[in-house]
Formats: C-alpha cells, structure tokens, sequence
C-alpha cells in the first residue's frame, strides 16, 4: 500500500515510503466458538521447552506461544471455575469426563502472537467455558480492558468450550507441564540434567 499524504485543496496524492514511517497492522481477534481441537503442549527438550496454544476449527488454525507456568495456571483455574459453577446448582459432567486429545500439535507451527494475559469465565447464555488470551502489549503491566472494535486493542484468541472439553483440555495441559525436568525431592525446583544447585543443601550439586 502506498503512503498517502493530503495536500492543500485536501486530496490525495501518493508519496515515495518514507523509511521512519510504518504502518500500524491490522488487530487481529479469532474466536472459535465450537473447535474441533483446543490443546495445550511443549516442543523440546525438557529444561528448553516452547509452550503452544493451538485452536482448530475446521480450516482454521491458530497457535499462540505461552509461559509453563501460564499452562499450569490455566489447567488448575479452568477446573476450579467448573467446580465453583458446579456449586452454583449448575449440572455438569464429572471431572473424568471429555475425550483426551493426545495427538501432537498440527503442523505447521507458526505462532500468531505470545501470550501475555489471560481471562477464563463461564457465559451464561452459551453454557460453555470461555478462554481468551491476548498478546503481550509491549511498556503495560497492566494493560488496560479494551472493546473488539476497538482498533488498537491487542490481539487476542477467544475459545468457548463445554465442560467435558475443558476437563480434557485440563488434563493434557497438566501433562504437558508435567513432562519436563522431574521436581528436586529437596527444593522442589526442576533439576538439571548437567547437576543442580539446590538453595536448601548451600548450592551443592546433586
């Protein structure tokens, strides 16, 4: 697309690019509102492990790059949610319920976004869990709540999922962060495969 700049008699005319202009990117928000697949899982050895969001529906597929810790995280809130709609005098199905998906991720991989915070809740109307992550919005900790017109929103990926799904997606999830470095039985921080330094025996390796 050529720059256009406007110009006395308010038309436009083109402009060479000028090298200290760039234009902002389209925002891009993706929601599946019944995928075929949503699944969580890490590529690597374990110690350097890459964490991967993936959602399919259909032709589409989006995949968005995560922390471990935002996997755990998601596993262990997402069934609490259930528990405390569950509480509500919401029917649902039992924890052991869902089709496990152990399946590797689909290929290719190209990461749409990483991820940088992360919003669960239970909507009324769909009888579904929602899960929705947004992109690392760069100089914001605290990034501020923005509309999906609004243009200058980050991008996001929104997923809605019945109760048998979350729970497989939950179990895969906690396997997957499981499946790294086994625990130091001492500290409890994952050991290294070249010797740990564990804090609780003054840095000696074991």
């Amino acid at each position: 697309m050529t720059p256009m700049v406007p110009t006395g008699r308010d038309a436009y005319v083109p402009c060479p690019a000028n090298p200290w202009y760039e234009e902002a990117m389209p925002r891009h928000i993706h929601v599946f509102d019944a995928p075929d697949r949503f699944v969580a899982d890490a590529i690597g050895q374990p110690g350097s492990r890459t964490f991967y969001l993936q959602a399919c529906e259909q032709e589409r597929r989006v995949t968005v790059v995560l922390e471990k810790v935002q996997v755990a995280l998601m596993a262990e809130r997402l069934v609490d949610l259930l528990e405390a709609i569950r509480e509500r005098g919401v029917e649902l199905p039992p924890a052991e319920s869902g089709n496990d998906d152990d399946a590797p991720l689909d290929e290719p991989i190209m990461e749409a976004f990483r991820v940088g915070t992360i919003a669960m809740g239970w909507d009324v109307g769909r009888g579904r869990a929602m899960i929705e992550t947004r992109s690392v919005v760069e100089d914001d900790e605290d990034p501020p709540e923005v509309e999906d017109d609004d243009p200058d929103g980050p991008d996001l990926v929104r997923v809605f999922l019945d109760a048998p799904a979350v729970y497989a997606f939950a179990r895969r999830a906690a396997r997957a962060v499981a499946g790294g470095r086994p625990p130091c039985p001492i500290c409890g921080e994952p050991l290294d495969p070249q010797g740990h330094l564990c804090p609780r025996r003054n840095g000696y390796v074991h």
